[in-house]
């Protein structure tokens, strides 16, 4: 397997020490996780750094956040968006969500393995979450009406940080869904940040207000 951690270097040159680590730390913990709850395809798992963890960091060249903002991730799954942002954005707070509890499990020994006390995992319906949140982020969870539908009074109305509101990872053409949700959005390919071609499809939404 090429060593694909350089890729993260590449596009974020400044990160510190601690940051390089933990990112490193990621593909043998993924792995060692995998091995006993399967939460990421083997196939997947050879281009672990570019599909999971570039893909998630692509939130963090659309939108770096403000420190001190607080992030929802709504179907983490195995931790992906929000693993690498919680790396990445270690002044901010994370509470990763996903209804199913063994995905929960996975993420919670992996931010305890790397150390991140901004982390918070909970196996949770979003729609009965009591919180409010200044920025909420997902992938390719479900179709944007539904989120719409299950994202109602999550998000801070007052939040005075730069970044907010929801940011999509999402694929294909998505005319159709956007419709269908009846919202307006920022579409930012994310191939004008990353040049690996399995982005060619692939688009941060950015939706301010839901």
């Amino acid at each position: 397997m090429a060593d694909e951690i350089t890729v993260i270097s590449k596009y974020f040159p400044n990160l510190t020490a601690r940051q390089q680590a933990q990112f490193a730390q990621l593909l043998p913990l993924y792995e060692e996780w995998n091995a006993q709850i399967n939460v990421i395809s083997r196939k997947d798992m050879e281009s672990f750094y570019v599909h999971h963890v570039l893909h998630s960091l692509a939130i963090a060249k659309a939108a770096p956040f403000d420190d001190g903002t607080v992030v929802l991730d709504v179907g983490t799954g195995g931790g992906f968006p929000g693993i690498p942002l919680a790396i990445m954005f270690p002044n901010c707070t994370f509470h990763l969500v996903d209804s199913i509890g063994k995905k929960i499990k996975v993420v919670n020994g992996v931010a305890e393995a790397l150390g991140l006390e901004n982390v918070t995992a909970e196996q949770a319906r979003v729609e009965l979450l009591p919180h409010t949140y200044d920025v909420v982020v997902t992938r390719a969870v479900a179709p944007l009406s539904q989120l719409k539908q299950w994202l109602r009074g999550r998000l801070d109305p007052k939040t005075a940080k730069s970044v907010r509101g929801l940011l999509a990872l999402k694929g294909g053409d998505l005319a159709e869904e956007m419709s269908a949700a009846k919202m307006t959005a920022r579409i930012i390919p994310i191939q004008s940040f990353f040049n690996e071609d399995y982005f060619e499809t692939k688009s941060v939404i950015w939706i301010k207000g839901l």
